[in-house]
């Protein structure tokens, strides 16, 4: 009996040593990194972007910019929740990419290196900020990447540009998942255990169901052709957003672009195939 105890708490401590450890590398993952950690990621490329600190409304936030001929179009790509400018380092790294196109991609606010400001929950503010992130592109050479929350950022957006290309974009309120681990950030006693960044995705996830019903009926109104891709077997985000666009519009400013088996992650995981379609865009 005493050998099982003796046993049983040697596991016991071991799992709780495992947990702190998974933790803290989990934790560690998501923070968000300094200029210098973000900059490394370009190391080996022909190109590294420019790294600028920008405000909006007294809000800073990050920018990384390559914009080296004028002549061809500008990618810009807007990043979901959770999410960061990196999460387009491999597109920004692509050579033949490169060689079609500037590329812009940048922080929201709340989502920046040791930012002091939250997350602001609402669509139409992210919307203002990217419109003055736009204002020295050239809009018909302006190709708009909205990936998930990031979706109907550029959706939202009424500037008429080249073209409105979306990545499993979150734009219906009643598909709109809540996962069971935003209890731990809904409940006080647990909320301690969420990293801070995640608390902020947390708190724009939660708030997004009602935000969208200020949009979701009326995002025909764009002026912009869309395209929209997503991956069939989202569960975060489901396919049924872009099915739910797809009914809003006329068939010739909309093209939806299913990814069979795909998940969420599908603009890493499907790299090559979401590579396709921007340069067919570019084209």
């Amino acid at each position: 009996m005493k050998l099982l105890k003796k046993i049983l708490k040697i596991i016991g401590i071991a799992l709780f040593v495992l947990f702190l450890i998974l933790y803290y590398l989990f934790w560690n993952f998501s923070v968000p990194k300094s200029d210098t950690k973000v900059l490394e990621k370009f190391s080996g490329s022909s190109v590294t972007p420019v790294l600028t600190n920008e405000n909006f409304k007294g809000f800073e936030y990050r920018k990384l910019s390559i914009l080296k001929d004028t002549t061809l179009p500008t990618l810009v790509f807007v990043h979901g929740t959770i999410g960061s400018s990196t999460d387009f380092v491999r597109y920004m790294k692509d050579s033949l990419l490169l060689n079609k196109a500037n590329i812009i991609s940048y922080d929201r606010v709340g989502y920046n290196y040791q930012d002091k400001s939250p997350v602001q929950e609402s669509i139409a503010f992210e919307r203002d900020m990217l419109k003055n992130i736009l204002q020295d592109t050239n809009p018909n050479k302006t190709i708009l990447v909205g990936y998930s929350y990031g979706g109907p950022i550029v959706l939202a957006l009424h500037q008429k540009v080249r073209k409105v290309l979306l990545l499993a974009p979150a734009v219906y309120s009643k598909v709109e998942p809540m996962p069971w681990p935003l209890n731990l950030y809904k409940w006080k006693l647990t909320r301690w255990l969420v990293p801070p960044i995640w608390q902020e995705a947390s708190r724009e996830k939660l708030s997004h169901k009602q935000d969208l019903l200020l949009f979701e009926n009326n995002w025909k109104s764009t002026p912009n052709k869309v395209v929209s891709i997503h991956g069939t077997s989202d569960w975060i985000v489901p396919f049924q957003n872009s099915l739910f666009l797809k009914d809003q519009f006329p068939k010739n400013q909309f093209e939806l672009i299913s990814v069979p088996d795909a998940g969420h992650g599908f603009i890493w995981s499907k790299f090559d195939t979401i590579k396709k379609h921007l340069i067919q865009q570019l084209d």
